[in-house]
């Protein structure tokens, strides 16, 4: 493998600069000063403000894009092997890494790495893990899955030693990691088009906890079924946490960290009483609403005290924390209609997001919901319809393709067939336009429109909205 000297700034090519996390790290090595360049499939927000930075981004992906001055070329996993580019890059021989072994040979560089790991949640707790680190002076360098107001973006340049980053498991990235501490938020069924089943996905997280040294510690939550699968035969320090208020969990677990005595607004933003153990610790008050960012927090929570942070500015930073973009995102109001975006897009995040919704003031509940890749839609296909039938009423899109080719035997009105059976009042329309105009003839004032999943559904409540 390529072995980059970051004493050393080379010249090197990103293929899929677009995305949310090579964006983040191409712009890391260009501030760091190597000369890079990229390609993408589109324009975008991202990719705009890169050109802004100096950053030489070429739309389309075409052979001539490569020339031989590049000294180390980095790929996403989404980029296919017959990707002009990809295949020009193997016939001039020069040097490639793929994205997660670029961020783990970065990670080597810091005494204190920090992935944070999980089915759902990740980027909500490594936005809030930053918050923290940031407020206490840390300096750290971070790149997280989403637009973190605190940083400006995706992407913090920072010169200490903690590294703060998001570890997904889809094709094993994560395993090309070098963290001294993980965060294992959760474990479900995900990304099945990779893993064979749940028993796989949970091999892979134990092989990403095995990554961990002797001197390195793992924070999971002791809520996952059978997490001691996970921690048994690991040399690191194994720190748990979970949710202990009966109200919510009936459990007789002892976790290291746990969240007691819970209560929610009238805004559903939470608050809780931290344990250490039986150590009483503080009262912790959240901006962001659910009992899922509760859970959330608490590792973020863990490392921090773990890291020297006092509880005091914990608390006062989590008090004001706004979550990053598309995570329950207040987007604007029109005729008295309160537009939600949130990227939840599995049906465990969709129900929790949902849950929480449903107690936050309105009228209706509505949720426009895109399905993500056609894989995911038909291996969850009764588990989403349960999860959406939390919104009073629904309204589909077509599948949002992403890396996926159409099969042609699963669409979006299977799940409108799914939730008719619920007895859900759903509505399917193939093009935004066409949406835009029904939520524009049938939402009242007083109503709460959440537009939900990881593709471009964003856009229906900003166009309404004229944004």
């Amino acid at each position: 493998m390529y072995k980059i000297d970051f004493n050393k700034p080379c010249r090197i090519h990103f293929i899929g600069i677009g995305g949310i996390s090579m964006s983040g790290f191409a712009e890391y090595l260009h501030n760091k000063g190597f000369n890079v360049s990229g390609s993408d499939s589109h324009k975008s927000k991202i990719t705009e403000h890169l050109v802004d930075l100096g950053i030489d981004v070429h739309y389309g992906q075409r052979k001539a894009n490569i020339t031989s001055d590049m000294e180390l070329v980095v790929y996403t996993a989404a980029i296919s092997k017959d990707n002009e580019e990809y295949l020009e890059v193997l016939d001039r021989n020069i040097p490639m890494l793929n994205r997660s072994e670029l961020i783990g040979q970065l990670m080597i560089n810091f005494a204190n790495s920090i992935a944070v790991a999980g089915t759902h949640g990740k980027t909500t707790t490594t936005s809030m893990l930053s918050q923290l680190f940031i407020n206490a002076n840390l300096d750290p360098t971070i790149s997280v899955g989403g637009i973190l107001e605190a940083i400006g973006g995706n992407i913090r340049v920072g010169n200490s030693q903690h590294f703060i980053v998001e570890a997904c498991e889809y094709t094993n990235s994560y395993l090309d990691f070098n963290p001294k501490r993980g965060i294992i938020l959760n474990i479900d069924a995900d990304h099945l088009d990779f893993f064979k089943d749940i028993n796989d996905i949970r091999n892979s997280f134990h092989s990403f906890a095995k990554l961990l040294p002797k001197d390195g510690q793992l924070f999971i939550n002791g809520e996952i079924d059978n997490y001691e699968e996970i921690t048994n035969d690991l040399d690191c320090q194994v720190v748990t946490y979970g949710i202990s208020d009966p109200k919510y969990r009936k459990t007789d677990k002892i976790y290291d960290y746990s969240a007691n005595n819970i209560d929610f607004d009238d805004m559903r933003d939470g608050s809780f009483d931290l344990y250490a153990k039986d150590k009483y610790l503080g009262r912790i008050k959240l901006d962001i609403l659910g009992l899922h960012n509760i859970s959330n927090s608490l590792p973020a929570i863990a490392i921090a005290l773990e890291t020297g942070i006092p509880i005091d500015l914990i608390s006062d930073s989590l008090s004001t924390f706004k979550n990053s973009k598309r995570r329950f995102e207040y987007k604007g109001t029109i005729g008295g209609i309160k537009i939600v975006d949130d990227y939840a897009h599995h049906p465990t995040a969709i129900a929790a997001t949902l849950s929480a919704a449903r107690a936050y003031p309105h009228k209706t509940l509505w949720c426009v919901f895109q399905p993500h890749t056609y894989s995911r839609t038909k291996q969850h296909l009764n588990e989403f319809a349960k999860a959406l039938a939390l919104a009073d009423k629904v309204v589909l899109s077509e599948i949002y393709a992403a890396r996926e080719k159409n099969p042609g035997d699963i669409s979006s009105k299977d799940l409108v067939r799914e939730l008719e059976l619920l007895g859900k009042e759903v509505y399917y329309f193939p093009g935004f336009d066409e949406i835009e105009n029904f939520l524009l003839q049938n939402c009242i004032n007083g109503d709460l429109l959440i537009t939900m999943g990881a593709g471009d559904i964003v856009c229906v409540g900003e166009s309404l909205l004229g944004q």
